[in-house]
């Protein structure tokens, strides 16, 4: 009955209303859902911050710093265990991955299984963003919800990133930052009527998530800037790009290693319990950390020692630098032990934090040795852009993040040189995100190259062509005469006798023995038979067509192991890179 009804509004909506109009419909909605998932999320994870905080108020000792984020772990590798069959793909990379290979479809249990498990992991003090896991969020509601009312590819594409961007948006109540970071992260080919949809999807999760939810994440009255300043933000545009090298690289290195099945019991735990003893000896790196920034926006640099033992230097300019400089090379450690370990999070809210003690780092130094005087909170601000702009490789959004969530819009001067200079460093040493490096190692990133992008759409297993006659090598001429006449084609593979291919046999290469009767039962096919290059069954397209380029020849063998699967074709391949390239055309509207 249920299924009746649906089936009716379905029929009813694509009588009436036209893709292009109910695109902008389906826009909007996406922008409610995300941004009340968004406010779920934020409220949830508020509520659990209040179970360690009522603990330290009944608490001689700072255990509870120690203890809660271990908590939050095991009860998220326990919901996983439980709910999700032990698995939860985690980081931006997934839907990135989704756009290019599986069609923009995400699968329904990420409309929710992020925000339980991330609301856990850091609202119980794992030091890890909720961003990422909004972003998945709102990118699986767009691509459910265009599944839903039957929307085809580039309807499913655009409202996908509707979802992530509308997920930003709703989080930092910054619209602009969310169309930007749809544009830069999410899609790789976009027209200007796309920003429609995703203009009217975040501008609506703004105005929900402000309805709804009227906490602020910084307030900042920003100060203006002068001229003597720019060298020193110069300076940290530098560091901030070789900081988000470093970052990055500890990110992934550390995923390698936890992600080996090598005594993968004892990591776990022995990287829990490292994890609680970085946030016991540096409580700033508990949870999100946006309080620490909103500390350093206020001018109270030592609130970096509350809770810490190194409390007695709260009054000592060198020991506040010397916990900064800790905090900053530690919080991605951090991180990596939390989501690595089990939790769930994003390095979108670490980048920013790392950014703003970088900024306040820098600026305090320059203040404490009376170089300059220069406006710290400022530098807090800017710095978190140019860190953002390197680990994540968005630029704009990073740009237009800071400026809307600070109010920094005097300061647009020095966040886009911070954040260029941090982006060109980092692009020099790491030429992807974070999130796209994994994907581009194994040949599954999308480029700004269309033909190479529509390539990636095309899969091996799909193109295999099985009309092709087999031999034996101990087979004789015979049996190849036997077979050509019989035979639309004039290549024939040849497998050993435990159907492993052995190589293949070109009439053009046998053809003046084909008239040699005396050979047709003596001469083994094994003595013809010719070597060449293979494709394998799992290679991406990109590797395949380098191999018909190289060779010259129109069919190529594919196998699966040692076992011949059949022959790819250069016709073949043409014929079907025009169909979808007809089917996922540029532009979505």
């Amino acid at each position: 009955m249920i299924r009746k009804i649906i089936n009716q509004i379905l029929y009813w909506r694509l009588k009436h209303i036209g893709n292009r109009t109910f695109l902008i419909i389906a826009s909007a909605l996406v922008g409610i859902i995300s941004a009340l998932a968004a406010v779920i999320l934020k409220t949830a994870v508020h509520l659990l911050h209040g179970i360690p905080h009522y603990y330290q108020l009944y608490s001689n000792n700072n255990f509870w710093l120690f203890f809660f984020p271990i908590l939050g772990v095991i009860v998220t590798i326990i919901i996983i265990k439980i709910f999700f069959q032990g698995k939860i793909e985690k980081g931006l990379g997934s839907i990135i991955y989704s756009v290019s290979h599986k069609s923009s479809r995400v699968e329904k249990t990420k409309t929710y299984s992020q925000l339980i498990t991330s609301g856990f992991t850091v609202g119980l003090g794992g030091s890890a963003g909720l961003e990422a896991p909004i972003a998945i969020t709102g990118a699986a509601i767009g691509s459910n919800i265009s599944t839903f009312f039957n929307l085809g590819h580039r309807e499913r594409t655009i409202l996908l990133a509707c979802g992530a961007a509308s997920g930003i948006a709703a989080v930092f109540n910054s619209p602009i930052a969310g169309v930007l970071f749809a544009l830069e992260v999410i899609l790789t080919d976009f027209t200007v009527p796309s920003f429609i949809p995703l203009l009217i999807s975040t501008a609506t999760a703004t105005i929900v998530s402000k309805l709804l939810y009227k906490g602020q994440l910084f307030y900042l009255i920003s100060n203006d800037w002068y001229f003597h300043a720019i060298p020193f933000y110069i300076v940290l545009g530098i560091i901030c790009g070789f900081l988000s090298v470093y970052m990055k690289r500890v990110t992934l290195s550390m995923e390698s290693f936890f992600n080996s099945p090598k005594r993968h019991a004892f990591k776990r735990i022995t990287g829990l319990v490292l994890l609680g003893l970085l946030i016991f000896l540096l409580p700033p790196l508990f949870g999100e950390g946006y309080s620490t920034i909103e500390s350093l926006l206020k001018g109270s640099y030592s609130d970096l020692l509350n809770n810490s033992i190194f409390g007695a230097l709260k009054n000592n300019p060198w020991g506040i630098l010397s916990v900064t400089l800790m905090i900053i090379l530690v919080k991605v450690i951090a991180t990596s032990l939390t989501t690595d370990t089990g939790g769930n999070g994003g390095i979108f809210a670490p980048s920013l934090f790392t950014g703003a003690l970088t900024g306040f780092g820098l600026s305090f130094f320059v203040n404490t040795i009376g170089i300059s005087n220069l406006y710290v909170s400022n530098f807090v601000v800017v710095g978190m852009a140019g860190v953002m702009s390197g680990v994540v490789h968005a630029p704009l959004t990073a740009i237009f993040l800071i400026a809307e969530i600070t109010g920094g819009y005097v300061l647009f001067i020095p966040l886009m040189i911070v954040s260029a200079l941090a982006y060109f460093i980092t692009r020099i040493f790491e030429p992807y995100s974070v999130y796209t490096k994994k994907l581009a190692q194994k040949g599954e990133l999308l480029s700004e190259d269309k033909d190479s992008n529509v390539l990636k759409h095309l899969k091996v297993e799909d193109l295999i062509e099985n009309d092709f006659i087999t031999l034996n090598v101990n087979d004789k001429l015979q049996n190849l005469i036997d077979a050509f006449s019989i035979s639309n084609r004039n290549v024939f593979p040849v497998i050993n006798d435990e159907g492993e291919f052995f190589g293949i046999i070109s009439l053009d290469n046998v053809k003046d023995l084909l008239f040699r009767t005396s050979l047709y039962n003596k001469l083994k096919l094994s003595v013809i038979t010719q070597k060449i290059i293979t494709i394998d069954y799992n290679e991406n397209m990109d590797s395949v067509m380098a191999k018909f380029e190289k060779t010259k020849l129109w069919n190529l063998p594919v196998l699966k192991g040692k076992e011949y699967m059949g022959f790819l074709s250069r016709s073949n391949i043409l014929t079907y890179y025009r169909q979808t390239l007809k089917r996922t055309g540029s532009g979505f509207l």
